[in-house]
């Protein structure tokens, strides 16, 4: 009899557990949305794959997209969002930044916090470091990803050189005050102004080998440090060494499983890289005239390595009263650079129409909206709104290697997600307003009136 009452106590027992499970279960479906979903309506969505929803839905679970429809979604007790008409597109992703200024440590705790959060007022949700203080931009990724500080997802790469120092170049560097300025140089001067890959600065002499052993080295001691990406810069010295190591570089990393960007500003360097294998290339050749070869513009093209724009660097800005032209380092700008304004959109554009994916990169370290606002300048002049929207989502997602995750508004992505104020396919300048952003499913940035 006691066996039997034990059991008969099991039996209820596992009932009243199974009862409660599955109405727990049920409850949770239920009421998990409350604290976990989203669903953004009334907007008008470009999905980043070419189709629009001129009055759409799209419902999130748990950081993730789960629909994008055309009229009003319900969820039960999820977070409601009106867009009210507003355009409902992919994050903006940025390929190519510098992101800190200055002293790197005092940078990451007195000013990363404030710097992550202008990425996110402008609309960009990720953003690549291509070349930053090692140390300080890997504990920034931490920081962001641990949620001690809100910003855009971080790509870190690390630098390896491809030849020793040597190469001479034919007409020496000018010096002075020019040289002096902040910017993407850290402080040295910027680098753009005295470009050695730009005649008469390029190398006449062949530069040093690096052992293709200490290379492979270099490249596996940035993988343990736990970098996304290896960055390299080739400049091809007459004999030298430079595309023969990216070659050693590219396939290390290949096979470590992390990719190589390279910066590469020249016809010649471009076509150099691309034979080397690289798996993104961070410039566009503003240097050298593709529409002389279209056997260079095929071989770019059809290599299927993407390309990020960087075409504002060598567009004078006006920043102030004063109407004083300047460089990327806020000095008087190098009009002996002012050809790159030119060939850089003529270039890119010859590119995408042999079927090149060209993504957007600003190669900046100033304000995220202010860099924005001056790429487009360039970018305007060879692309069409509806371009644009597409360099600046989708085909940068490709770029740094995301598209699985991010750059398109598809069930599984991530909720990444920006809302802005117009209609960019109609003038793309409406990118810059920015009503709303959403990262990873939470509401980051909410400018709306109420």
């Amino acid at each position: 009899m006691k066996k039997l009452l034990v059991l008969l106590a099991i039996i209820c027992l596992a009932s009243s557990w199974n009862f409660g499970w599955n109405f727990g279960w049920n409850f949770g479906l239920a009421q998990a949305p409350a604290a976990q979903s989203l669903v953004i309506t009334n907007g008008r969505i470009l999905d980043g794959n070419g189709r629009v929803i001129e009055r759409g839905s799209v419902v999130v679970r748990d950081g993730r997209i789960v629909s994008v429809s055309e009229g009003t979604a319900t969820v039960p007790g999820a977070q409601q969002l009106d867009a009210q008409g507003r355009t409902v597109m992919p994050g903006f992703i940025d390929g190519h930044r510098h992101v800190i200024q200055g002293d790197a440590t005092q940078w990451l705790n007195e000013q990363a916090r404030a710097r992550m959060q202008d990425y996110l007022d402008a609309g960009f949700t990720t953003i690549l470091s291509a070349g930053d203080s090692q140390q300080q931009i890997l504990e920034l990724r931490r920081r962001l990803q641990q949620g001690e500080i809100p910003g855009p997802t971080l790509i870190v790469s690390g630098r390896v050189a491809l030849a020793g120092r040597g190469g001479a170049p034919a007409t020496p560097a000018p010096s002075g005050g020019a040289a002096r300025g902040a910017g993407a140089g850290g402080g040295r001067g910027d680098p753009a102004r005295f470009d050695v890959a730009r005649p008469p600065l390029r190398p006449t002499q062949a530069a040093p080998a690096i052992p293709d052993e200490q290379t492979r080295a270099a490249v596996q001691a940035l993988k343990a440090a736990g970098v996304d990406a290896i960055k390299t810069g080739i400049t091809v010295t007459p004999g030298g060494p430079e595309k023969a190591t990216l070659t050693v570089v590219a396939q290390e990393a290949r096979r470590l499983g992390i990719v190589t960007i390279t910066h590469a500003v020249t016809v010649e360097d471009t076509l150099a890289a691309v034979e080397a294998g690289v798996d993104v290339l961070v410039h566009t050749p503003h240097i050298g005239r593709l529409e002389e070869s279209d056997a260079a513009v095929q071989k770019i093209a059809r290599s299927g390595i993407p390309m990020m724009s960087t075409l504002a660097i060598f567009v004078p800005r006006f920043v102030g009263s004063d109407n004083v032209p300047q460089f990327r380092d806020l000095l008087p700008f190098p009009f002996d650079t002012l050809s790159s304004a030119g060939q850089g959109p003529v270039n890119a554009r010859l590119l995408w129409e042999a079927g090149l994916t060209y993504g957007y990169g600003t190669d900046t370290s100033y304000r995220p909206v202010d860099s924005l606002a001056h790429e487009l300048k360039p970018l305007s002049l060879v692309f069409s709104s509806r371009d644009i929207v597409r360099i600046l989502t989708r085909n940068a997602a490709v770029a740094v290697r995301r598209l699985d995750q991010i750059g398109t508004l598809e069930p599984g992505k991530l909720a990444d997600i920006t809302i802005v104020d117009g209609d960019p396919l109609a003038d793309v300048n409406n990118v810059l307003k920015v009503a709303v952003v959403v990262k990873g499913g939470k509401i980051v940035v909410d400018k709306r009136q109420r």
